[in-house]
């Protein structure tokens, strides 16, 4: 980005837009929305870290899956090390870094869609950058709306099964 300022990078990838319903005689509980976009920010010497974070209030589930981090124009051949400061299991903030990139030895990282919950600081420890870090930003959404419809129906249809009688089993004749 001009002038190294951390920016985030994101636009709904049509094709990555997931609705699941019910398959054959299997039925989801609820309709499940998957949406997918594309992440990027930059991490400079004027540009030292950059926090990704989304609404409290939002009740989706939100992942960020690194791709990759690499070093763009204008880096130096020197040691460029890229901490990630996060939760872990226990919800404790730890720092923990991913990748030392060097120009003349190692100029990018594959990260093989690193998942991380947010919010997600990047921090450049140590090197002037500039580097580029990208993945995806996968949010997924469980819809009570139709869960609620369904259920209605549902019990639309018990209370008509409760309704019809019960017959009793006509007798056949013996047939020898």
């Amino acid at each position: 980005m001009a002038g190294g300022a951390a920016a985030a990078l994101t636009f709904l990838d049509q094709e990555s837009r997931v609705r699941a319903g019910g398959v054959g005689s299997l039925q989801v509980p609820a309709p499940v929305t998957m949406d997918s976009f594309f992440f990027g920010c930059e991490l400079s010497g004027h540009t030292r870290s950059f926090t990704f974070k989304v609404e409290e209030e939002d009740d989706a589930e939100h992942v960020l899956a690194l791709t990759m981090l690499c070093l763009t124009e204008g880096a130096k051949d020197e040691c460029n090390v890229v901490e990630v400061v996060a939760r872990n299991h226990d919800h404790q903030e730890i720092a923990v870094p991913v990748a030392n990139l060097k120009l003349s030895c190692q100029p990018m990282l594959s990260l093989d869609d690193f998942q991380l919950q947010p919010p997600v600081t990047f921090r450049l420890k140590s090197g002037s950058g500039p580097v580029r870090i990208t993945g995806r930003h996968q949010i997924v959404t469980i819809s009570n709306d139709l869960s609620e419809e369904e259920s209605e129906e549902d019990g639309s249809e018990e209370e008509e099964a409760e309704l019809c009688p019960v017959l009793p089993a006509k007798k056949l004749g013996r047939r020898l």
